[in-house]
């Protein structure tokens, strides 16, 4: 759990030195503008309240309709796991579960000091599409802000390690695997560090608001994705820079 909460703090700092290195450089405008921009690079999707941390891939594509404004598509992929408690339930469901674990108490299965736990491997996709406006006043950085709006797509496999949380996962999880499409908002944004005229080095953050597998967990909660990758640019220069 504790490099669960490790991971955004490792996050911002890292964009946090980034957008200082960019505002650093010379306030110079950028002569290029490049029409069309891809980025790829590794990515960190963490949801604090749930315990759970992914990583995986993130990918960008957007065409410049001006200097400073762009439309685009986001994907990203990510894997981890969580442990899923019953206090993240809503309470009929932890009302229901409750008798189950009472039950197994009584026929001395299980210690009176048991406490439920149901690990589970997750597998998250996030899609989003919208624009962003980049701040191009700096001859080698772009600072970049976004509203971020889009939908996850979760695959949870329970994997219980004890007979007690086996049942209460197939009471949850009849089929043994659950997938759910839960729709997200919020903002993001990043900094872009130029190192030629076509390649440079992204570093973003993302924080959104979400509520997955509502039908098991009782509330919504705020996930983070950090990313750093390259950042290309390409295509017909889309304006002068302004004097």
């Amino acid at each position: 759990m504790e490099n669960h909460k490790q991971h955004p703090t490792r996050c911002r700092l890292m964009l946090f030195l980034l957008f200082l290195i960019a505002g650093s450089t010379a306030f110079a405008q950028q002569k290029y503008v490049g029409r069309y921009d891809v980025y790829t690079g590794f990515a960190d999707l963490n949801t604090p309240a749930l315990g759970l941390n992914q990583t995986g891939f993130h990918t960008q594509a957007g065409i410049n309709m001006r200097r400073w404004y762009s439309l685009g598509l986001d994907y990203s992929v990510s894997s981890g796991s969580e442990v899923l408690k019953p206090d993240l339930l809503p309470t009929a469901l932890q009302q229901q579960l409750m008798p189950i674990i009472i039950q197994y108490m009584q026929a001395g299965v299980i210690p009176p000091t048991y406490q439920l736990t149901v690990p589970a491997n997750v597998f998250t996709q996030s899609f989003a599409v919208g624009p962003q406006l980049a701040y191009r006043h700096f001859s080698r950085a772009t600072l970049y802000l976004r509203p971020s709006l889009g939908a996850f797509r979760l695959a949870a496999t329970p994997r219980p390690a004890d007979p007690v949380a086996a049942v209460i996962a197939q009471a949850l999880v009849p089929s043994g695997h659950k997938v759910d499409w839960t729709g997200f908002y919020g903002v993001g944004g990043g900094a872009e560090l130029k190192i030629t005229r076509h390649l440079g080095l992204m570093s973003q953050l993302d924080i959104v608001y979400n509520h997955p597998f509502n039908d098991i967990l009782a509330n919504g909660t705020w996930t983070e994705r950090y990313s750093i990758g390259p950042l290309f640019h390409f295509g017909r220069n889309v304006g002068a820079a302004v004097k």
